[in-house]
Protein backbone atom coordinates (compact mmCIF):
# COMPACT_ATOMS: atom_id res chain seq x y z
CA UNK A 1 0.00 0.00 0.00
CA UNK A 2 1.50 3.49 -0.80
CA UNK A 3 1.57 6.23 1.82
CA UNK A 4 -1.03 8.43 1.37
CA UNK A 5 -3.35 10.97 3.46
CA UNK A 6 -5.59 9.14 6.36
CA UNK A 7 -2.87 6.09 6.18
CA UNK A 8 -1.45 4.90 9.23
CA UNK A 9 2.19 4.47 8.65
CA UNK A 10 4.81 2.33 10.51
CA UNK A 11 8.57 3.51 9.94
CA UNK A 12 11.63 1.60 11.28
CA UNK A 13 13.91 4.60 11.66
CA UNK A 14 17.78 6.01 13.12
CA UNK A 15 18.50 9.70 13.57
CA UNK A 16 22.25 10.46 13.73
CA UNK A 17 23.81 14.14 14.25
CA UNK A 18 26.39 15.46 11.86
CA UNK A 19 28.81 13.92 13.76
CA UNK A 20 27.72 10.60 13.32
CA UNK A 21 26.47 10.14 17.32
CA UNK A 22 23.44 8.11 17.58
CA UNK A 23 20.69 10.22 18.53
CA UNK A 24 17.61 7.98 18.32
CA UNK A 25 18.44 4.19 17.80
CA UNK A 26 14.58 3.86 16.50
CA UNK A 27 14.04 0.31 18.82
CA UNK A 28 10.68 1.27 18.96
CA UNK A 29 9.13 1.85 15.52
CA UNK A 30 7.41 5.41 14.74
CA UNK A 31 3.47 4.85 13.98
CA UNK A 32 1.39 7.87 12.52
CA UNK A 33 -1.11 8.66 11.03
CA UNK A 34 -0.15 10.54 7.65
CA UNK A 35 -1.61 13.73 6.30
CA UNK A 36 -0.80 17.00 8.38
CA UNK A 37 -2.21 15.81 11.85
CA UNK A 38 1.76 16.87 13.47
CA UNK A 39 2.52 12.67 14.03
CA UNK A 40 6.06 13.70 12.48
CA UNK A 41 8.69 16.33 11.03
CA UNK A 42 6.26 18.05 8.18
CA UNK A 43 9.48 17.59 5.20
CA UNK A 44 9.77 14.16 6.19
CA UNK A 45 6.13 13.40 6.19
CA UNK A 46 5.96 15.00 2.74
CA UNK A 47 8.97 12.76 1.56
CA UNK A 48 7.32 9.92 2.58
CA UNK A 49 3.75 11.02 0.78
CA UNK A 50 3.94 7.99 -2.41
CA UNK A 51 6.38 5.80 -0.72
CA UNK A 52 5.34 1.85 -0.10
CA UNK A 53 6.18 -0.46 2.04
CA UNK A 54 9.70 -1.75 2.15
CA UNK A 55 10.78 2.30 0.59
CA UNK A 56 14.15 3.82 2.51
CA UNK A 57 14.43 7.58 2.96
CA UNK A 58 17.49 9.33 3.74
CA UNK A 59 17.06 12.86 5.05
CA UNK A 60 18.75 15.87 7.00
CA UNK A 61 16.41 18.10 8.97
CA UNK A 62 17.93 21.60 9.77
CA UNK A 63 17.25 22.35 13.53
CA UNK A 64 14.48 24.94 11.90
CA UNK A 65 12.63 21.82 10.24
CA UNK A 66 13.10 19.65 13.54
CA UNK A 67 13.25 21.02 17.07
CA UNK A 68 14.25 25.02 16.12
CA UNK A 69 17.65 27.04 17.26
CA UNK A 70 18.92 27.06 20.29
CA UNK A 71 17.34 30.37 22.15
CA UNK A 72 19.48 31.97 25.23
CA UNK A 73 16.32 33.32 26.27
CA UNK A 74 15.18 29.60 27.11
CA UNK A 75 18.26 29.41 29.69
CA UNK A 76 17.71 31.15 33.11
CA UNK A 77 19.24 31.30 36.50
CA UNK A 78 16.79 30.76 39.24
CA UNK A 79 17.29 31.00 43.05
CA UNK A 80 17.68 27.77 44.82
CA UNK A 81 15.10 28.41 47.45
CA UNK A 82 12.48 28.83 44.39
CA UNK A 83 13.08 24.30 44.08
CA UNK A 84 12.69 21.76 46.25
CA UNK A 85 15.15 19.89 48.01
CA UNK A 86 15.84 17.07 45.77
CA UNK A 87 16.21 18.44 42.40
CA UNK A 88 18.69 17.04 40.26
CA UNK A 89 20.84 17.93 37.25
CA UNK A 90 18.63 16.29 34.55
CA UNK A 91 15.29 17.19 36.16
CA UNK A 92 12.67 18.45 34.26
CA UNK A 93 9.14 20.25 35.38
CA UNK A 94 6.89 22.85 33.67
CA UNK A 95 6.76 26.30 34.13
CA UNK A 96 3.42 28.66 32.29
CA UNK A 97 5.35 31.48 30.17
CA UNK A 98 4.96 34.94 31.33
CA UNK A 99 1.71 35.31 29.46
CA UNK A 100 -0.16 32.58 31.12
CA UNK A 101 -1.04 30.90 27.83
CA UNK A 102 1.79 28.34 27.12
CA UNK A 103 3.68 25.62 29.26
CA UNK A 104 7.11 24.91 28.59
CA UNK A 105 9.11 22.30 29.38
CA UNK A 106 12.28 23.03 31.41
CA UNK A 107 15.20 21.06 32.15
CA UNK A 108 17.50 21.84 35.04
CA UNK A 109 21.16 21.99 33.48
CA UNK A 110 23.43 22.96 36.59
CA UNK A 111 23.01 23.68 40.43
CA UNK A 112 26.14 25.44 42.17
CA UNK A 113 26.13 28.23 44.73
CA UNK A 114 22.50 28.77 45.60
CA UNK A 115 21.85 29.13 41.97
CA UNK A 116 19.83 26.60 39.79
CA UNK A 117 20.29 26.77 35.99
CA UNK A 118 17.14 26.00 33.83
CA UNK A 119 16.92 25.76 29.86
CA UNK A 120 13.70 25.85 27.92
CA UNK A 121 15.14 25.16 24.59
CA UNK A 122 14.68 20.99 23.81
CA UNK A 123 17.97 19.10 23.98
CA UNK A 124 17.84 18.78 20.14
CA UNK A 125 17.67 22.23 19.75
CA UNK A 126 20.14 23.81 17.40
CA UNK A 127 21.47 20.14 16.16
CA UNK A 128 20.94 19.24 12.64
CA UNK A 129 19.40 15.92 12.25
CA UNK A 130 20.42 13.03 9.87
CA UNK A 131 17.25 10.14 9.50
CA UNK A 132 17.56 6.80 7.68
CA UNK A 133 14.08 5.87 7.52
CA UNK A 134 12.94 2.41 6.37
CA UNK A 135 8.52 2.55 5.71
CA UNK A 136 7.63 -1.29 7.42
CA UNK A 137 3.88 -0.80 7.06
CA UNK A 138 1.26 0.95 5.59
CA UNK A 139 -2.47 0.65 6.57
CA UNK A 140 -5.70 2.17 6.24
CA UNK A 141 -6.51 4.41 8.57
CA UNK A 142 -10.05 3.87 10.60
CA UNK A 143 -12.80 6.74 10.85
CA UNK A 144 -11.91 6.78 14.54
CA UNK A 145 -8.42 7.50 13.83
CA UNK A 146 -9.43 10.27 11.43
CA UNK A 147 -11.74 11.70 13.57
CA UNK A 148 -9.41 12.08 16.60
CA UNK A 149 -5.87 12.76 14.49
CA UNK A 150 -3.91 10.14 15.68
CA UNK A 151 -3.22 6.59 15.93
CA UNK A 152 -4.92 3.73 18.01
CA UNK A 153 -3.70 0.61 19.08
CA UNK A 154 -0.54 -0.85 19.14
CA UNK A 155 2.16 1.47 18.73
CA UNK A 156 -0.46 4.89 18.68
CA UNK A 157 -3.03 6.19 21.70
CA UNK A 158 -4.80 3.84 23.74
CA UNK A 159 -8.03 5.65 25.48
Amino acid sequence: MQIAKNTVVTLKYTVHDPDGNVVDDGQHPLVYLHGGYDGIFSPIEEALHGKNTGENLKMKLQPDDAFGEYDENMVMMEDRSLFPDNIEVGMSFERVTEDGEDEVLYRITDIADGKVVVDGNHPLAGVALLFDITVAEVRPATQEEIAHGHVHGAGGHHH
